[in-house]
């Protein structure tokens, strides 16, 4: 029995003497999506601007495939040791939501530590469409049911089930058509073959910066500091949100010394007026949040989204 406590106190001692010695090594920031992309780049900045604040290379590594699913995995599996880290995206809690398996529990398989920004979606048509309005795009769609499609880089995706929840809630009939990939439903609005693109606004700001969409309405709760003007969907839609985010997680079972150390870090990171900067040049809102607030988010975001898939009825693999 003493020797069992020994033991158990040595390895107690050995996880505060690391906890309080981190980090003592370079750190890996893996990153599921290529390089030049929204999760990329703010990942990068993120890593930078920690490297610094550590004293220590916060190294980003792109492990992309399965829509960031082999870098999810890869860090779930990790030694929880907190030098192996995610960006985690919105495709995390909507894979959650629409696959039946994946190669880990969304949950209880990582260690969640802080929100780095939030994104709205925009509604948005091309800059010389009839509609004007949220509200005329709704009424055309109501007298003219299962007429009108509207685009998303694919099934299951955020835009796909936000594009649902929207449909659900504003009483339409409205027509989905998935593609492979991001920039085909840019496309195929500014062609005039579909008349509504909803993305997320990093994506769709450049081109209503250039003329060339007009935007009837961001999702988030409140109006976005990016599109001022621009009223939100809950104006037509009573209780409409659909908001994407990154942040960062870890392997399961992390220390929470460790845990809170990095959230510390990254919340210095997030308050920097040159990241609020950099951020709100794609339409982000910086967003740093507990570990506790973060689980929260996923947990619940999960839950909304798997009722959307449930309600609409929507069938994936």
């Amino acid at each position: 029995m003493r020797v069992a406590c020994g033991l158990l106190s040595a390895a107690l001692l050995c996880a505060s003497a690391a906890s309080q010695d981190y980090p003592s090594k370079p750190i890996r920031l893996l990153i599921g999506f290529p390089t030049g992309g929204n999760v990329d780049v703010v990942g990068r900045i993120v890593a930078q601007k920690m490297s610094e604040g550590f004293g220590q290379q916060v190294l980003p590594e792109n492990r992309t495939g399965a829509g960031a699913i082999i870098a999810n995995e890869h860090v779930a599996k990790s030694p929880a040791d907190g030098y192996t880290l995610l960006v985690v995206s919105g495709a995390f809690v909507t894979q959650a939501a629409t696959m039946k398996k994946l190669p880990y529990d969304p949950v209880r398989d990582f260690s969640f530590i802080s929100t780095l920004v939030t994104y709205p979606l925009v509604f948005s048509v091309r800059s010389d469409s009839r509609f004007r309005t949220l509200d005329e795009f709704i009424g055309f769609v109501k007298s003219h049911p299962g007429k009108v499609n509207y685009p998303s880089p694919g099934m299951g995706t955020l835009y796909h089930l936000a594009g649902e929840l929207f449909v659900s809630m504003a009483g339409i009939d409205m027509q989905h058509v998935p593609f492979r990939g991001g920039s085909e439903p840019l496309t195929e609005v500014l062609s005039g073959r579909m008349e509504l693109l909803i993305d997320a606004l990093t994506n769709s700001y450049p081109h209503i910066q250039g003329g060339k969409f007009r935007p009837l309405a961001v999702s988030s709760p409140g109006r976005s500091a990016s599109l001022p003007d621009v009223p939100t969907v809950a104006h037509s839609v009573p209780g409409y949100e659909a908001s994407s985010f990154l942040g960062i997680a870890g392997p399961p079972g992390m220390p929470g010394a460790i845990v809170e150390r990095i959230n510390r870090e990254v919340r210095h990171v997030i308050a920097l007026p040159e990241i609020a900067r950099r951020f709100a040049e794609w339409g982000g809102t910086p967003s740093a949040n507990s570990p506790e607030e973060m689980g929260r988010l996923v947990r619940a975001e999960i839950e909304k989204w798997k009722q959307v898939v449930e309600t609409r009825k929507i069938e994936l693999p």
